[in-house]
């Protein structure tokens, strides 16, 4: 049985401290002799001291940290490689000599949007949002990189959303047909992306000619060949290229990987193996519409052919798959939305795949960009992340009436944090018809880290599209949500998934303990849990190549972040 939101926050009293704060420790104390890692249990290892010592999993982990088969290297996710603070460009402009109106009493959207382009055009800096209560009829939009819009802190500064994204820009339908609405899964009222391709994205909803969201474009070919790559190997730091005479020390490239006829590209996502090769990938016209596979990353360095990364390479870098560095849209970087509420005027739920955009806040080919003591209410989805990468999102949370997506992820976002978050349980029933997921990842999206969560309600939503090398840990999770995703859209995961120190509160396994179901992946540290309402089955064949840990004992498994310890690892 689920639990009350009494019975949940007592509960998670020793893991969790207020919303808001930096963060919150899972219990130490030792685990139940007579559950299933007491004494004889050989993942369960304990110090002379009587403290657990790291596990098996963890010491392969560091003799290996970018090529273990089953833990991805992490260390350097999110903005400026995980840096802990979050940059303070000047303060440029306060929105209240622009016409907003702290009071409520207009609409300050116009003037918040005029601060915030003229701050844009002007280089970037800080746009001031002072304490109070702001009205606003339109959507907030961040196009200009450097550009980070400040309020006083989330209970000082509040923002009121009186219009959906319908109503603002017009049905978004779906580009894969039916009457679906893309705004169950894209756009914010308050809108981080590229002016480039924002506008296009906008212009394309008013024709109704459906974009894709991604870095690359609608017809996968706006992008700009910088050099081919020669093979490299999954991990390495540094490529060879053909041709580095238009690269740059601190540019921002995009390795881009098509897959071949026999799909050996997807295989390798998913692990490789006699699995891998017997799954049929043809029919699965979502996820094919995700390739190639895009990944954005910074260059530390160039000397003559060799070229250094910002982060180890995700996957191989094979000539079948035609590797190159290219170039697309103008990303957005070094912008952020930071200390404020954003409130939806409360609506009811809309049913399922048919949202009005009553979003939050989502970040839109952005890279090293961040949010950081936001909170959102009353939306239909919460924080999104659409082909962004290297973000932050820190001390978040979503509250309210119930969302549909609490955390999106998809279009190939990769390398992003989201740490201190929290989800917090619905005000109101769910009505009929409606969808609860939770921290949502899906389209082929690698290499994100949520990390010291606390849910009071949802899941997670691996929501097809084969994500793969994804990691949750040190998270608190009532697991009373279920997950989407299309058939065609293909596998729930792909390879080196990993959930890392986890407490579920109501015993529910769907999702969390996930070595019958993800290949090469790792459950550790979970609690005991047991299969009820949405239950999987693999959808590769064969051994998965899964590795368990530290069943039942949530809080006893060393180390008991796995990000935090693959920082410490790196340095």
């Amino acid at each position: 049985m689920a639990l009350s939101r009494r019975q949940f926050v007592g509960g998670a009293a020793a893991v969790a401290g207020a919303a808001g704060t930096t963060g919150f420790t899972l219990p130490t104390g030792p685990a139940d002799p007579t559950g299933p890692t007491g004494p004889t249990d050989p993942t369960r290892r304990i110090s002379p001291t009587g403290f657990p010592l790291p596990t098996p999993l963890w010491r392969e982990f560091e003799s290996a940290p970018c090529t273990h088969p089953q833990i991805p290297y992490v260390g350097r996710a999110g903005a400026h490689a995980g840096a802990r603070r979050s940059p303070r460009p000047p303060v440029v402009a306060n929105a209240v000599t622009y016409g907003a109106t702290p009071d409520g009493s207009g609409d300050s959207a116009p003037a918040i949007n005029r601060a915030l382009a003229e701050a844009g055009e002007r280089g970037g800096g800080t746009v001031l949002l002072p304490p109070g209560t702001y009205r606003i009829d339109d959507y907030l939009r961040i196009g200009h990189s450097g550009v980070v819009l400040r309020g006083a802190g989330s209970g000082r500064t509040r923002l009121i959303a009186t219009r959906s994204l319908t109503e603002l820009i017009g049905p978004y339908g779906s580009r894969y047909g039916g009457d679906k609405s893309s705004w169950s899964w894209a756009g914010g009222l308050i809108w981080l992306s590229p002016q480039a391709r924002h506008a296009s994205l906008v212009a394309a909803v008013r024709d109704r000619a459906w974009p894709f969201e991604g870095w690359t474009g609608n017809r996968r070919d706006e992008w700009t060949t910088l050099t081919a790559v020669r093979p490299a190997r999954r991990g390495d730091r540094s490529v060879t290229v053909e041709d580095p005479s238009a690269l740059t020390c601190g540019q921002l490239v995009v390795l881009r990987l098509a897959d071949d006829a026999g799909h050996t590209l997807l295989e390798h996502m998913a692990g490789g193996g006699p699995g891998a090769e017997a799954y049929t990938w043809d029919d699965k016209t979502k996820l094919t519409s995700y390739v190639p596979y895009e990944w954005p990353v910074r260059i530390t360095a160039v000397r003559g052919g060799k070229v250094t990364l910002e982060r180890p390479l995700p996957l191989d870098v094979r000539p079948e798959w035609d590797p190159r560095l290219v170039s697309g849209v103008a990303p957005l970087t070094h912008s952020g939305v930071v200390g404020l509420t954003l409130e939806a005027v409360e609506t009811p739920q809309s049913p399922h795949l048919l949202d009005k955009g009553y979003n939050g806040v989502v970040f839109q080919c952005a890279y090293d960009c961040w949010a950081e003591d936001v909170v959102v209410r009353h939306v239909d989805n919460g924080f999104g992340l659409v082909a962004a990468s290297a973000c932050t999102l820190r001390r978040t949370r979503v509250e309210g009436r119930g969302s549909h997506h609490p955390y999106f992820c998809r279009e190939g976002a990769h390398d992003n944090l989201v740490e201190d978050f929290r989800v917090v349980a619905r005000t109101v029933p769910a009505p009929a018809g409606t969808q609860l997921h939770g921290i949502n990842v899906e389209g082929l999206s690698s290499h994100n880290v949520w990390s010291r969560g606390v849910m009071e309600m949802g899941t997670f939503d691996t929501h097809r599209g084969m994500p793969f090398a994804n990691v949750r840990t040190e998270i608190t999770v009532e697991n009373n949500g279920r997950h989407g995703g299309d058939g065609s859209a293909g596998p729930l995961y792909g390879a080196r998934f990993v959930h890392w120190n986890v407490r579920v509160t109501n015993g529910r396994a769907g999702l969390v303990k996930i070595d019958t179901v993800a290949p090469y992946s790792a459950t550790v540290g979970i609690s005991e849990v047991r299969e009820f309402d949405q239950t999987d089955v693999p959808d590769f064949s064969g051994d998965l190549h899964a590795r368990v840990e530290a069943y039942g004992s949530p809080g006893s498994v060393r180390p008991g972040n796995l990000y935090e310890a693959q920082r410490a690892l790196r340095r």
